[in-house]
C-alpha cells in the first residue's frame, strides 16, 4: 500500500509505529504544515523508519495526490478536513476521516459527499473509540430510533475546551456534567472530544436527534463512552472504558487501533 496521512500528530505517529511492527506500507506520504516539514522528515528517518522506508513530506493536497496514495487517512482536525479532503476524494482516492465530528457542519458534509460521488471514492468513518456501530447502523434502517450518549473523561482531557470555562478542572473532586445537548452541538463545541457522538449520530438517528451528555470525572477509569439505543428491532446499552492514548489524553488508545484496522482491512484477504 501507498499510504497518505493528513497530519502528523499523536494519532498519525502512533498508527505508523503500529504498522511498522508487521505491515509497513510500501510508501508513506505525509501532508503537514510548511513549518513542520523538517521535523516530520526527521522522525520518518529515525524512530518511524520501520514504517516508512520510502516516504515523502508535502504541504498540500496536490502534493499528496502526486505521491499516488492508495488510501489517505485524515487525522489533523476539522480545519484540515475542510481544506484537503474534498480535493482528494474528487481525485478518486478513498479517505478515512478520523475527525468525524467535522461532518456536524452541514456544508462540509455536503461538500465531502459531493466530492466522493464525483470522484467515485469512499469517505470511510472509522468506529474510533466506540463499538457496536454496525448494529446501530442496521437498526437505523428500521426508523423510530432513540440514541442517548454519555461521554465521561478525566478533567485533564477537557483542558482547552469550553468545559474549562464552566468548571475549575484542576480542583474538581467529583463528577460534574457540563454539557447536555445534541450530537451536532457537542461535535461543534468540542471538536477534539466528541467524535464518538458524531459517529453515533451518523450511524443512527442523526445529528439533531442524538442526545449527548458530557461529564468531567476525576474518578473516571479512562475515557468512558456509554450509549443506549431503543428501536422497534432491539434495545441495547454499551459502556466502554478506554485507556487514553500515550500522547494525548483527549484521544482514546482504541481510536488509533481502529484506524490501523481500517488500513489492515485494505491489505488482507479478509476484511473484519
Amino acid at each position: 500500500m501507498r499510504l497518505g496521512l493528513i497530519g502528523f500528530g499523536n494519532i498519525a505517529t502512533a498508527v505508523l509505529d503500529l504498522l511498522g511492527r508487521d505491515t509497513p506500507p510500501a510508501h508513506v506520504a505525509v501532508l503537514t504544515r510548511p513549518g513542520s516539514v523538517d521535523d516530520v522528515r526527521r522522525r520518518l528517518e529515525s524512530d518511524l523508519a520501520p514504517a516508512a522506508p520510502s516516504h515523502a513530506v508535502v504541504t498540500d493536497a496536490a502534493g499528496l495526490l502526486a505521491e499516488r496514495p492508495d488510501l489517505v487517512v485524515e487525522c489533523a482536525g476539522h480545519t484540515a478536513a475542510t481544506a484537503h479532503v474534498p480535493a482528494i476524494l474528487r481525485a478518486g482516492t478513498d479517505v478515512v476521516l478520523v475527525s468525524v465530528g467535522a461532518l456536524a457542519d452541514p456544508e462540509l458534509e455536503a461538500a465531502l459527499t459531493g466530492a466522493a460521488t464525483e470522484g467515485r471514492a469512499r469517505l470511510v468513518l472509522p468506529a474510533g473509540a466506540i463499538g457496536a456501530v454496525d448494529l446501530l447502523s442496521a437498526l437505523g434502517a428500521a426508523g423510530d430510533l432513540t440514541v442517548r450518549y454519555r461521554g465521561i473523561k478525566p478533567p485533564g482531557a477537557w483542558a482547552g475546551t469550553p468545559a474549562a470555562e464552566i468548571l475549575d478542572l484542576d480542583s474538581l473532586t467529583e463528577a460534574r456534567r457540563f454539557f447536555t445537548g445534541t450530537a451536532r452541538e457537542a461535535a461543534t463545541d468540542y471538536p477534539k472530544n466528541a467524535n464518538v457522538a458524531a459517529t453515533l449520530a451518523l450511524a443512527g438517528a442523526g445529528f439533531d436527534a442524538t442526545e449527548v451528555e458530557l461529564t468531567a470525572d476525576p474518578a473516571a477509569p479512562g475515557n468512558v463512552h456509554e450509549y443506549s439505543v431503543t428501536s422497534p428491532l432491539a434495545n441495547y446499552t454499551i459502556r466502554i472504558e478506554n485507556k487514553p492514548s500515550a500522547g494525548n489524553a483527549k484521544t482514546s488508545a482504541t481510536t488509533i487501533y481502529s484506524v490501523v484496522r481500517e488500513i489492515r482491512n485494505r491489505l488482507g484477504p479478509i476484511a473484519i
